[in-house]
């Protein structure tokens, strides 16, 4: 599939339950603005805790009404799961069971695998929804990434400093 049909997806595994509702609305209405309005139709997602497994969740919830919408999982590794509480490995596996495909980089766990994982997410879409609240770490590392690959990137984050324009 052609990448600029794509949408890949990047956030922290914590999202404050003070925030949670907003940015579960901001990504409901981004996602359906880019289905409908800039033909989106395939979405990423890294398969993590947190705002992964949110963003996988509204995928599969918007194309229950737009069969067109295909949401790909891109798992690092396949024991990704390992040290994952039984609730989140059981939220999981249904997303897996769910997703119209599954990628899978690395057989099990190794040093560079999320990295790896994370380039896939961009390399292979044509815009980043992210959650970004930080300026460190793998979703910073991720939206500069986008961002240098010459992506638009739409931060779901509340307001604050402006993380994205600091990256």
């Amino acid at each position: 599939m052609e990448t600029n049909t794509v949408c890949c997806f990047t956030g922290h595994r914590r999202i404050p339950d003070a925030v949670l509702p907003r940015v579960t609305s901001a990504l409901r209405r981004e996602v359906l603005r880019l289905v409908r309005e800039e033909g989106i139709v395939r979405f990423l997602s890294g398969g993590a805790i947190g705002f992964d497994t949110l963003a996988a969740e509204v995928v599969l919830e918007i194309a229950a009404d737009y069969p067109n919408v295909e949401l790909v999982i891109v798992r690092p590794c396949a024991d990704q799961t390992r040290g994952w509480s039984a609730k989140d490995t059981a939220r999981y596996e249904a997303i897996l069971a769910r997703a119209n495909d599954v990628v899978t980089l690395e057989p099990a766990y190794r040093p560079g695998c999320m990295q790896a994982r994370n380039r896939y997410l961009v390399d292979h879409s044509a815009v980043c929804i992210c959650y970004l609240t930080e300026p460190s770490g793998g979703t910073a590392y991720t939206v500069r990434y986008a961002a240098s690959r010459g992506l638009p990137v739409i931060n779901l984050a509340p307001p604050e400093p402006d993380l994205l324009s600091g990256l």
